[in-house]
């Protein structure tokens, strides 16, 4: 886990290694002050020699300066080589995640990922930051002072040999049962921010069914959980700090007790017990933070697992050896392919698909409500790799070529439009970056959006909301598909695309594709026969089979299913 994030350090290596080294020299020279203390009481004060306690005073003041620089620096490179390791670690991540498959992407769901990229992060950042400053100073701290202390009087020092191996089972026992519960506190806040995300995007289907209060109750309910989880765990690192405070004035009693005997006996001088106190608080609040920093590990831990999972996982969906980097055309055929969203043969939802599509052509699929329409086009740009079988472009397995040249040359419409923040030409641009503004108004025209985006006041510099909220559902459609038209693929996938445009403008933009793209395959996926009666050929599946394939006329003739749907809607 360690080795695996501790990569996204990088160009912050260098911060990452002064922090520490400051520390050093920040933690030596504060040992040393101290001493130079007792000597300036004993041999200066007491010893009423004005010349040696000036010299010596000098000395501190110089002394406590450097110590004050080398904190202020150890601070700088510390909180730059923090901030540094978590910006690469969001990088990382997200870079991950943008080349997961879907699958990958559902093994984690998008909550997870979000609370891992934001809370995750910021918990391990943290950590790294009390890792490479508090927990370096500290334990060098307690060592050299512990030094110190046996230097003056070894009986004292005995005193922080019985003191320290309490700390440290206390706080293991602490770090022990706190650690699972942490691991469950951060799973609810998964299930927390999808409660949250699911109401946001779905909040007008929430209000027109007015389910906020049940949607209240479900945020309430997962809101206590973390609270409970929480409460539990703070409760648990609460003890810590007794334990420490108990070890501390016990430690300042028994030095004190100790310390009195041996000034009356004339075995310590009094700047000796002077800098024993001074040393015995280094100790001690060292010893404290030490507990805090291994109360932050304790919290970070199950974050830096959760992330390490992230950066980890591999793709289902990688290239295979030597990928070709070209797509002949736009010729389609499915062999023999078997599709399952899970693992086994019952949970099949395509089955059996033999299909053969010439380049240029435009197919019509119909089927009912689950019938694996979607499922079926999104095996063509390799969203999912099929179960069995293969899935050929241009006469080659799909899984040959280089995933993003394979992409390139698929343009899909989805069901599910997606418009994201920006202007109307930034969100075209995405079907070509370097696409003029002659080029955006034409597809636009062909696509029948130009007429609407001319209403706007700053028409294609119009700016869009996120999700494309400020626009409507046809507009937004008709959007997407001037986008993917802006793409020049050599394969068109329109999924149930134009069902929120009325029939008259679904019929010119199907006449515009066989205008600009006569080359490329169309597949367009509809609920309604018009869309698809001109098909050179129409595909009916019903519960992820092909139960029909011809053209209009002939399916009339001879499909159920087919002649059942059209009669429904024209009759």
């Amino acid at each position: 886990m360690l080795k695996t994030i501790l990569k996204s350090v990088r160009e912050y290596k260098k911060a990452t290694l002064l922090a520490p080294v400051c520390v050093a020299m920040e933690v030596i020279l504060e040992v040393i002050i101290p001493l130079l203390m007792a000597s300036l009481i004993d041999n200066g004060i007491q010893a009423r020699d004005l010349n040696y306690t000036i010299r010596t005073g000098i000395i501190l003041v110089v002394l406590c300066i450097l110590s004050l620089l080398f904190g202020m620096l150890s601070g700088k490179y510390a909180a730059e080589a923090s901030a540094g390791f978590a910006k690469n670690l969001r990088k990382d991540m997200y870079y991950r995640v943008q080349n997961f498959a879907f699958s990958n992407i559902d093994k984690f769901s998008s909550a997870s990922i979000v609370t891992r990229l934001t809370t995750d992060v910021t918990n391990v950042q943290q950590s790294f930051m009390m890792v490479i400053r508090v927990a370096v100073r500290n334990p060098m701290m307690i060592i050299f002072s512990f030094i110190m202390v046996v230097r003056i009087n070894v009986t004292v020092s005995l005193i922080f040999l019985a003191v320290i191996p309490i700390m440290a089972i206390a706080l293991a026992i602490l770090m022990k049962k706190t650690h699972p519960i942490f691991e469950k506190l951060f799973k609810t806040y998964d299930s927390l921010n999808n409660v949250v995300q699911e109401d946001l995007r779905g909040i007008r289907v929430v209000k027109s069914y007015v389910r906020e209060d049940h949607e209240i109750e479900k945020f309430k309910t997962m809101n206590q959980r973390m609270y409970d989880l929480g409460s539990r765990a703070e409760k648990n690192l609460a003890l810590a700090m007794p334990v420490m405070q108990l070890c501390v004035y016990g430690t300042v009693l028994f030095c004190s007790w100790f310390g009195a005997n041996f000034i009356i006996a004339g075995d310590m001088t009094t700047g000796q017990l002077t800098s024993i106190f001074a040393y015995a608080m280094q100790i001690l609040i060292s010893l404290m933070l030490l507990s805090l920093v291994f109360v932050m590990i304790t919290m970070s831990q199950a974050s830096a697992e959760r992330i390490a999972e992230i950066l980890k996982e591999e793709s289902d969906l990688t290239n295979g050896d030597d990928p070709v980097y070209d797509v002949s055309d736009g010729t389609i055929d499915f062999e023999n392919v078997c599709f399952g969203y899970s693992q086994g043969e019952d949970k099949y939802v395509l089955k059996d698909i033999n299909l053969h599509i010439d380049s240029g052509k435009t197919v019509g699929i119909i089927g009912g409500t689950g019938s694996s329409k979607s499922s079926l086009v999104q095996l063509i740009p390799r969203l999912y790799d099929v179960s069995s079988g293969s899935v050929k472009v241009g006469g080659l397995d799909v899984r040959k070529y280089d995933i993003e040249t394979l992409r390139n040359e698929v343009a899909m419409v989805l069901q599910k439009n997606v418009l994201f923040s920006g202007t109307i030409k930034d969100n075209l641009r995405w079907g070509d970056e370097n696409a003029t503004d002659e080029d955006i108004e034409r597809v636009c025209a062909l696509a029948q959006a130009d007429e609407f985006i001319q209403g706007f006041p700053d028409k294609y510099d119009t700016y869009i909301e996120q999700g494309g909220s400020n626009v409507s559902g046809g507009q937004k459609q008709r959007l997407c598909i001037a986008r993917a038209l802006l793409k020049k693929p050599k394969i068109l996938i329109l999924d149930d695309s134009t069902s929120a445009v009325d029939t008259r403008t679904d019929a010119l933009i199907r006449k515009a594709f066989l205008k600009e793209i006569p080359d490329t395959t169309k597949l367009i996926i509809a609920q309604r026969i018009s869309s698809v009666e001109e098909a050179d050929i129409i595909i009916v599946l019903d519960e992820g089979k092909i139960v029909g394939m011809g053209t209009h006329k002939e399916l009339l003739s001879t499909n159920s299913i087919y002649k059942e749907v059209f009669d429904s809607q024209v009759k």
